[in-house]
């Protein structure tokens, strides 16, 4: 069978997008379960540079199916926009690409409700990408979102819209920040805009959960792909500062209507380091001169937003909370090469609170932030491991530095990136995620 969870372990940017890609021509489709157009996958091909954003990474293969789960929060704009970039690059997104018609319509009174809702007096921002995901998934939770089903087939929508445009005034009303609003804004404009978007996506429209199990019914290879990371787990990351959905392995589940037995295993995505974006405790942040220069090195810079990342040091105590939740069966990471200079590198053992070790992720994002980090330091290894595409070729200290990764976290590493090309990937002989690549 071998049906695949790619997903993030840390709390996202780790590199996903570039191995989903790599990844694909060993399934026949490629699905992703949830988020929304905050967060992008780079992938490079050549000379040419992608950035995905609700698009599955796998659309870049021709031939291969990409479907947008019932999981996800789809801003019609944005989406057209990224079909519009892949055609004019040569993909075939017409053939390949098939959306959900469970998947919810993120429109522009969800953004309308973010950027106001982060800046209003009081408020504890967790530095949201204001692109209206969070508030979309509130009305899906409340039962007041508007589903790609009905968004296509236009029958009630407008009235739904209207409804929902009245409602979200109101509630700028109650806080007195109607007059924020934008005031080129022309509803009647939009309106039509969405019209003419429906039409053309209608074709893509189906029940995805009903193609992905007849696919996998008839032997066809399945890669469920996720966005952001463990860590930004609406349950269990560092709530409040989290993402509105479910970026760990059971959102692979619910966010395309396939059963759990029908996956053969989860694979982990961490960097040799980690790095943040967005406000949040981060235990082994560097605030220093090492930690500027992993960013400008790592290149540590949004795909959607530019916003810088933060940037720290390996945390083992994160990834062994993130593997059990997840049910790793192996590590990919990634960015390894950004670590060729340093002379050491510290790796982040335990955590300790007032003195005394803490050995379970605590659940209190107040309590990760009060934790101290207890560091193990490595040997750097002085040399370039970019582009290396054989473990053996690797150097010694860095072959230790992962083999030290693996035996503190409990979870092998059978796949190492050491650059952003295909190519300059390591698959470790022997290892369970060769096994699980068939």
């Amino acid at each position: 069978m071998n049906n695949l969870i790619v997903l993030g372990a840390q709390w996202g940017d780790e590199g996903k997008g570039k191995l989903v890609d790599l990844l694909s021509d060993r399934f026949d489709v490629v699905v992703r379960y949830q988020g929304g157009h905050n967060a992008g996958h780079t992938i490079i091909v050549g000379d040419r540079k992608f950035v995905l954003k609700l698009i599955p990474s796998g659309i870049l293969h021709p031939g291969k199916s990409a479907v947008i789960g019932n999981g996800l929060v789809v801003d019609p704009i944005a989406l057209v926009t990224e079909i519009d970039a892949l055609e004019a690059a040569g993909v075939d997104v017409s053939r390949q690409l098939r959306i959900s018609n469970r998947a919810h319509v993120l429109l522009p009174f969800h953004r309308w409700m973010e950027r106001l809702s982060e800046a209003r007096p009081g408020k504890v921002s967790i530095g949201t990408t204001s692109r209206g995901i969070g508030p979309c998934y509130e009305d899906k939770a409340g039962r007041r979102g508007i589903r790609f089903g009905d968004f296509v087939r236009y029958d009630g929508f407008e009235e739904r819209y209207e409804s929902m445009r009245r409602e979200k005034l109101t509630e700028l009303n109650a806080f007195d920040l109607v007059d924020e609003l934008d005031p080129a804004f022309d509803d009647r404009v939009e309106r039509h805009r969405y019209r003419k978007i429906a039409e053309r996506l209608r074709p893509l429209v189906c029940d995805t959960a009903g193609l992905l199990n007849r696919e996998i019914r008839d032997g066809k290879r399945v890669l469920f792909e996720g966005a952001q990371g463990t860590m930004l787990d609406m349950d269990h990351g560092t709530y409040p500062f989290v993402t509105s959905s479910s970026a760990s392995a059971g959102g692979a589940c619910t966010g395309t209507g396939v059963p759990p037995n029908k996956i053969s295993g989860v694979v982990g995505i961490c960097k040799a380091y980690i790095t943040r974006v967005g406000g949040g405790p981060f235990p082994t942040e560097l605030h220093d001169e090492v930690g500027e220069h992993i960013r400008k090195r790592g290149k540590e810079f949004g795909a959607v937003t530019g916003r810088p990342r933060r940037c720290g040091w390996f945390d083992v105590p994160l990834l062994r909370y993130s593997a059990m939740i997840n049910g790793f069966d192996s590590l990919v990471i990634t960015k390894l090469d950004v670590l060729d200079e340093l002379e050491e590198i510290p790796v982040c053992l335990e955590y300790q609170v007032n003195g005394e070790s803490v050995e379970d992720m605590p659940e209190s994002s107040g309590d990760v932030a009060k934790v101290q980090p207890v560091y193990e330091c490595l040997p750097g290894w002085n040399s370039s491991t970019f582009g290396i595409s054989e473990y053996s070729q690797l150097p010694a200290k860095a072959r230790d530095y992962l083999d030290y990764l693996e035996k503190v976290t409990g979870v092998e590493v059978g796949c190492i990136s050491t650059g952003p090309e295909r190519t300059q990937t390591i698959i470790r002989k022997g290892s369970r995620f060769e096994k699980l690549l068939g």
